[in-house]
This record gives C-alpha cells, sequence and structure tokens, in this order.
C-alpha cells in the first residue's frame, strides 16, 4: 500500500511541517496573551496551559523538533559514513577490526536511555541532544557504509584508480562514494524518522527542552492534560510530526522499492 501512495501526497506531508518549521519564525505575530486554554476570536487555534497563542507556538517551535533530528542525522552520516568508508577501503585488517570493533559494543545500549542520560546531564541543551541522537546513530550508520562500500572498494576499478594515482578522496569520495548512494539514500528516511521519534521522545518526557519551550514535543507532553478542554493545544503540533514522519516513512519505502528495481535490472 506504502508503494502505491501518490508522491506529491508524501511530499506534501513532508514539506508543509518542514516550511512550517523553516519559516515560520520569520512570521511577524505578537498576539496578546489569554487565559489557559481559551478560545477565541483572537487565538485561531485556541491558547495553551500557559495561556499563549497556539499558532505562534507551532510557527517557532518546528525548528527544534525536525532540526535537532535532522542535524543529528547529518553529524551520523560525517563520522559514521567516514569510518565506513575507511573500514571498506583499507587494506589493513587491523585498521577496519580497529575501526568497526568500538563501534559493535555502543549497538546494544538502548538509544532512548543513552540520550535521556545525555539531556538529564545537560538540561535543556539542544546541542546536547543532537549530539547524543547522533552518537547513537554512528555504529549502524558505519556499518551500513561499510557494507555497502566494501564491493566498490575492493573491485577493479578502484585498483586502476590506484594504478594512476587518484588521490584518497577522489577514489572513495568520488568513485566508491557514487556506489553507496542508494543504500545511503534510503536509510535517511528512516533514519531521519527515527531521529525525529527519539527528539520528540526525550522532550516528551521532559528530560529535553525546557518545559515551556515552544517546541512541538513539548507542546504535546505540557497540554496533554488539557485535551478535552482546548484539542488544538495537543492536536496541531501532534499532527506536524506525524506528517513529517509519515511523509518521510512513505518517500523512503519508495526510494527501497527505486532502488532495488535498479539493481535488478543492473544484474
Amino acid at each position: 500500500m506504502r508503494a502505491r501512495t501518490p508522491v506529491a501526497v508524501s511530499l506534501l506531508l513532508v514539506l508543509i511541517p518542514l516550511l512550517v518549521a523553516a519559516f515560520g519564525p520569520l512570521i511577524p505575530m505578537d498576539p496578546p496573551p489569554g487565559l489557559p486554554y481559551e478560545q477565541s476570536a483572537g487565538h485561531p487555534l485556541g491558547t495553551d496551559g500557559l495561556g499563549r497563542d497556539v499558532l505562534q507556538l507551532l510557527l517557532v517551535g518546528g525548528r527544534t523538533a525536525l532540526g535537532m533530528a535532522i542535524g543529528a542525522v547529518a553529524v551520523a552520516y560525517l563520522v559514521g559514513g567516514l569510518i565506513g568508508l575507511v573500514a571498506a577501503s583499507t587494506r589493513h585488517r587491523w585498521l577496519d577490526e580497529l575501526l568497526i570493533r568500538p563501534l559493535d559494543v555502543l549497538l546494544p545500549l538502548p538509544s532512548l536511555l543513552v540520550i535521556s542520560v545525555v539531556a538529564v546531564g545537560w538540561r535543556a541543551s539542544a546541542l546536547a541532544i543532537t549530539l547524543a541522537v547522533a552518537a547513537v546513530n554512528v555504529p549502524t550508520v558505519a556499518r551500513l557504509v561499510r557494507a555497502a562500500a566494501l564491493d566498490a572498494a575492493s573491485g577493479p576499478v578502484v585498483e586502476a584508480l590506484r594504478m594512476q594515482r587518484e588521490s584518497w578522496f577522489g577514489i572513495h569520495l568520488g568513485y566508491v562514494g557514487r556506489a553507496v548512494l542508494g543504500p545511503v539514500a534510503a536509510d535517511v528516511g528512516t533514519r531521519i524518522t527515527l531521529a525525529v521519534f527519539l527528539v520528540a521522545s526525550v522532550n516528551f518526557l521532559g528530560l529535553g527542552l525546557s518545559p515551556t519551550a515552544p517546541d512541538w514535543a513539548v507542546s504535546v507532553s505540557r497540554n496533554r492534560e488539557g485535551l478535552l478542554l482546548q484539542p488544538w493545544a495537543v492536536l496541531a503540533p501532534a499532527l506536524l510530526l506525524v506528517a513529517f514522519t509519515l511523509g518521510f516513512n512513505l518517500l523512503a519505502d519508495r526510494l527501497v522499492h527505486r532502488t532495488r528495481r535498479m539493481a535488478e535490472v543492473a544484474r
């Protein structure tokens, strides 16, 4: 069923939260404070438990909700991808073991527990949470890139490029890097979704950002007790988070199917 979902629908689900997160803070809004969980003409989506305008919170809360997750995946691929490429291309088994084996120790650690401990130690630090989410993703990213790059890195094309005295970066970030683009692109979609879930979970549990932060997950957690009084205070940020993760999952699923078809054709 996922593969049959129109691409336009998936893109729309992703773009709406992204556009709100990127451009929402630029929209000038300064509504007067109201009563807690109030619904009035001056507040189109009502107010939250602190009397703040829900629409304004939506416009400014996406940068942390999505920015932390996307930034964490970018750091994970920058670090883990480089480790995986070096491990796949090295001719020394000891270097491969030295790079990969320590990461295997980190794989069994519960991701949410690790991030929660970091969040408690560095309370309300968006940077600390982002780096913690990146750290728990580095081992799987490194192993994925290594596995995807092994065949290309040990093939005759790389040997020919070495004989032509091409630089290491030219060979592995050029030829080998292109060989791993398919698996990496398919993985990025699910990894960003996981990162959004981890960041939102920590913030929802009250272990991450300040309880008064406009972050979408924090808003859901803080206002859930008033769900029956003013549902938009909870539903609006929750719908944006769900739309983004659902859309990215659908796009990633289509990309996986496309990658498999291209691999079958190449065979």
